[in-house]
């Protein structure tokens, strides 16, 4: 019910029920806050107060319908979408006939709030048949823009003041569409302000030269009597709009003719020729005729005499100057009365509901409308003003009696005692003016009635006999004293929004039919059949008797009577609308001025109303889902029999169970200190709340991640012994017979492995070339063997370093005793004596190797000489003397070998002491077989087999 659940206290109570103190000064200080906050729309109870901005604003978008759309009136801050919506349930959903009353003073922006609530409307039905539904919704919001063209004008306080009182009724099926609708008007003024206006902005604000010359029209406005300043629009937009609602293009020319006809009609002078009445300009006596397609001598005997039954008898009588100046006058006020009741009725044609049977379709239920004039109080307060102020003491009258009986009903259903409310009852002031024979309107239709001439003078003259003692009612005449009222012309009501001195001047001739039989049949008689169905009186002949017709009090009296109970009928909703300042400004917000408003607009009452019993009520489930975290025995859920239990123990917990009433359906809280004290709990606890959910979330956030993560492991792992499995696999049925195979499987592709396996791979990779290369070498002889040891050292030295390793022959290892390095058995004797003596000598177990050199001393002097490589000593010989030995180098005192990365056979043997040994190899093996290779080779391989061996040696032993 409230939306101060959604709007922070700086910008004021969102709903006035809410006030700290019911009072005139606190209901304006909490107006002007929200105007100035911005806050246009404010709530008392389900009434909206708005505040016309005077500027645009961005909350009625497509975003802003979505977020009041299905809402209930609380849930979201005020705006005229919440009432709308209200509305639109209301009749969807109960099957029930709504209306809703938008009033206000003039320019407080009643028929811009008739817009958007339309606007509403439109974009939430249903999107299902969209073209039908489009095309009745284009009609209705179409159908504004006409009747605003042709009902509005200017005054003193508005640019665009509805002259036209609108009631809309928008019909929809069983299913909430829109199906059709129908269109009341209450036109007060005929010529002063509406028509003039119209016809300006109609035909000289943007119509074609072409159009202007067919109607013998001229762009300036000076040019015409009746035309006054008024408001922007334009030709072509109420032209497209009536085509879009069905006019079709004769009828819309007709109505530019009529127009055009009541500007002539303004410009058309009189004089006298003697005793004889002539027209000054017979010009536009041809114009008329033109326009109105009829004959020119039956327009300018129409405008100068007037004919009249005697009986039988038939005579001509001759207007004066004054009566052919008011005659003229009258044709144009009824002309335009007449087009635009006509535009209203060819509309209704349009949009109203077509071939609905409520047997096969269901019921038909209706959305009112409601936009008419509010308040006036001018200097000169003239029929049309008296007229809008009954019209809002009759709204006014309904919106208390409807809100007290809202209130009443609802105390009633839920079982809560009612109690007597004191208010205002403007039906005085409503039987002042309706009341059969003694109210206003019925004297001012009895000397409109008498015969002879009848003067303002002579009604108010009525006025002051048969309500001299009404308390409502005075005049100079009855208050002699009170010099705000003139003698013979002003008499003042006290109204229920206050005092308003209203001039009799020109009550009886507006509220008599002036307009002669003459004018009607000439109308009738135009070749322009659109204009003729307009005039069918004009049919009648002059000798046939008709009633008199009804006066214009009498027949708004009738259509208020007949507008009143047809709001009765139905579910009321209200918009109040309230103007700030007179000057348009957005910033502005006079006081005095809003205050008047508020008291005419009865808002304050309306508040007292509303707090006279309970501020707030709502449902026990609503109400329960708000507040129930207040209390441990409601949250998160209550055990007790009902929600009406479950509220009682929330209440006589918080301490308020003596500002409660319980009633059969809603819980009622007297004062708003207890809602705010309430909300404030409640704010509160949603704190702890929400860090409570925070905490649980992230929790839950935290255990699902955690859930994801190890399933996506579980998973993960789960396909990597998958791929290791089918990688495994696939190896072994590649590698499965591999013993069988010529070269032992070296000839078969690996399986790419997953990445997970390549260290893997690489490690079965080598475990393989071990497996084949022990295959291979199992069956070598120890000689073999050793042969094949060294040539794997020299490999894993010098891969990459020498260009040719020996690797592809066989290594003799004792060069000197084969048939490469002997040049003749002699030699090879002589150093096999000297390597038998040696070994005996030195006790060496075997020849590592033995090569004839050239060796390069410290002077760079080369010498033939000979090396003899064993398990335990390096020897230098002399190949020329029978291989004497010339050095003898332990082997443990060799620290390295180097050797060139080019083609030559360099060696440098590096000892303890420094003194190195350089020799380059000899023989014969071809110059691209290196013996280089088999040196480094077999040395690394003695000596790992030495490290191997003192490895597995006992330390005492090394």
């Amino acid at each position: 019910m409230t939306a101060v659940r959604h709007e922070s206290l700086e910008y004021g109570k969102a709903d006035f029920v809410l006030l700290d103190n019911v009072s005139m000064e606190e209901f304006m200080g909490n107006l002007k806050l929200r105007f100035e906050k911005g806050r246009i729309y404010s709530y008392i109870g389900e009434v909206v107060v708005s505040v016309n901005p005077y500027r645009a604003m961005n909350i009625y978008g497509r975003d802003t319908i979505e977020q009041y759309k299905g809402r209930e009136l609380y849930e979201r801050p005020p705006h005229l979408f919440a009432i709308a919506d209200a509305a639109y349930k209301a009749m969807k959903r109960r099957n029930k006939d709504t209306c809703i009353v938008i009033s206000g003073e003039s320019g407080a922006g009643k028929t811009e709030a008739s817009k958007y609530i339309m606007q509403y409307i439109a974009a939430i039905t249903n999107p299902n048949q969209r073209a039908e539904v489009e095309r009745v919704k284009n009609m209705l919001l179409k159908s504004n823009c006409v009747l605003e063209a042709f009902g509005n004008a200017k005054t003193n306080r508005n640019d665009n003041s509805s002259r036209f009182g609108k009631y809309m009724d928008i019909n929809f099926d069983f299913k909430g569409d829109p199906i059709g609708g129908h269109i009341s008007n209450y036109l007060l003024e005929k010529v002063n302000g509406t028509l003039c206006v119209s016809a300006r902005h109609q035909l000289l604000r943007g119509a074609p030269d072409s159009l202007l010359r067919s109607l013998h029209i001229q762009k300036d406005p000076t040019a015409y009597n009746y035309i006054k300043v008024g408001v922007n629009s334009h030709t072509h937009t109420v032209a497209d709009a009536m085509k879009v609602i069905g006019f079709t293009g004769d009828e819309v020319q007709t109505v530019y003719k009529i127009l055009a006809t009541i500007l002539h009609l303004g410009n058309l002078t009189f004089g006298v020729d003697g005793d004889v009445t002539l027209i000054e300009n017979p010009k536009l006596v041809s114009i008329l005729r033109e326009l109105l397609s009829t004959k020119e001598e039956n327009v300018e005997k129409a405008m100068l005499y007037r004919t009249v039954a005697t009986g039988r008898d038939v005579i001509e009588k001759q207007h004066t100057i004054q009566e052919a100046s008011y005659g003229r006058d009258a044709l144009a006020k009824a002309m335009y009365e007449r087009l635009f009741c006509w535009i209203v009725g060819r509309i209704n044609d349009i949009i109203e509901v077509r071939n609905y049977d409520a047997r096969v379709h269901g019921k038909n239920t209706v959305i009112g409308v409601l936009d008419i004039y509010g308040f006036e109080i001018f200097q000169n307060n003239s029929f049309e003003q008296f007229c809008i102020n009954y019209c809002n003491e009759k709204l006014q009258q309904l919106f208390i009696q409807l809100v007290l009986k809202q209130e009443q009903e609802e105390y009633q259903r839920e079982g809560i005692p009612w109690k007597h409310i004191d208010y205002f009852n403007n039906q005085i002031i409503v039987d002042l003016v309706e009341q059969q024979h003694k109210g206003i309107f019925s004297v001012l239709d009895e000397a409109c009635m008498n015969v002879g001439k009848v003067t303002d003078e002579v009604f108010l003259q009525g006025l002051n006999g048969k309500l001299a003692k009404h308390a409502h009612y005075t005049s100079r005449k009855l208050s002699p004293t009170d010099k705000s009222l003139e003698f013979d012309r002003d008499f003042r009501i006290r109204h229920y929004a206050g005092d308003v001195v209203y001039s009799v001047v020109g009550f009886i001739d507006k509220n008599k039919d002036t307009l002669f039989q003459d004018f009607k049949r000439l109308l009738y008689n135009s070749a322009n059949p659109v204009l003729k169905a307009m005039w069918p009186e004009g049919k009648l002949s002059i000798t046939e008797v008709t009633k008199r017709p009804l006066t214009a009090a009498t027949l708004f009296k009738n259509s208020m009577i007949s507008l009143v109970e047809n709001l009765a009928s139905k579910e009321p909703y209200y918009v109040r609308c309230i103007k700030p300042n007179d000057v348009k400004s957005p910033l502005l917000f006079e006081q005095e001025r809003c205050r008047h408003q508020v008291e005419y607009l009865g808002l304050l009452e309306n508040v007292r109303v509303r707090r006279a019993g309970f501020a707030y009520r709502q449902t026990y489930p609503r109400f329960l889902q708000r507040y129930k975290m207040i209390s441990e025995f409601t949250w998160p859920n209550h055990d007790l029999p009902s929600d009406k239990d479950a509220v009682k123990r929330l209440m006589q917990g918080c301490g308020f169970d003596h500002d409660v009433a319980y009633g059969k359906t809603k819980v009622f809280i007297r004062t708003p200190r207890t809602l705010f004290s309430l909300e404030e709990q409640r704010a509160e606890m949603v704190q702890r709340i929400v860090l409570f959910l925070q905490k649980v979330w992230r929790g839950t956030i935290a255990r699902m991640r955690y859930r994801r993560m190890r399933a996506a492991l579980v998973i993960l792992r789960a396909y990597r012994r998958y791929k290791v499995k089918s990688y495994i696999r696939e190896v072994n049925r590649r590698f499965k017979n591999v013993r069988a195979m010529k070269d032992y499987g070296r000839h078969v592709k690996w399986p790419t492995p997953p990445k997970v396996l390549r260290k893997f791979e690489e490690a079965l990779r080598s475990i393989y070339n071990r497996w084949w290369a022990w295959t291979l070498i199992k069956g070598l002889s120890p000689e073999e063997a050793l042969q094949v040891r060294a040539k794997v050292a020299s490999l894993e030295a010098l891969k990459g370093q020498r260009a040719d390793l020996g690797l592809q022959r066989a290594w003799e290892g004792n060069y000197l005793v084969s048939m490469w390095d002997c040049n003749s058995p002699d030699t090879a004797s002589s150093f096999t004596l000297v390597s038998s003596e040696l070994q005996r000598k030195d006790k060496f177990m075997r020849v590592l190797f033995s090569c004839n050199v050239r060796k390069i001393n410290r002077f760079h002097k080369a010498e033939d000489r000979a090396v003899l490589i064993t398990d335990r000593h390096l020897y230098k010989m002399d190949p020329l003397k029978q291989y004497k030995p010339m050095k003898s180098i332990p082997l443990y005192n060799v620290t390295g070998v180097s050797v060139s990365p080019g083609k030559d056979q360099l060696v440098v043997f590096h000892t303890k002491d420094s003194r190195d040994l350089v020799v380059c190899l000899q023989g014969m093996v071809p110059a691209n077989e290196s013996r280089i290779g088999e040196l480094v080779g077999t040395l690394l391989s003695h000596f790992k087999s030495l490290l191997s061996m003192s490895r597995c040696m006992p330390p005492s032993a090394r």
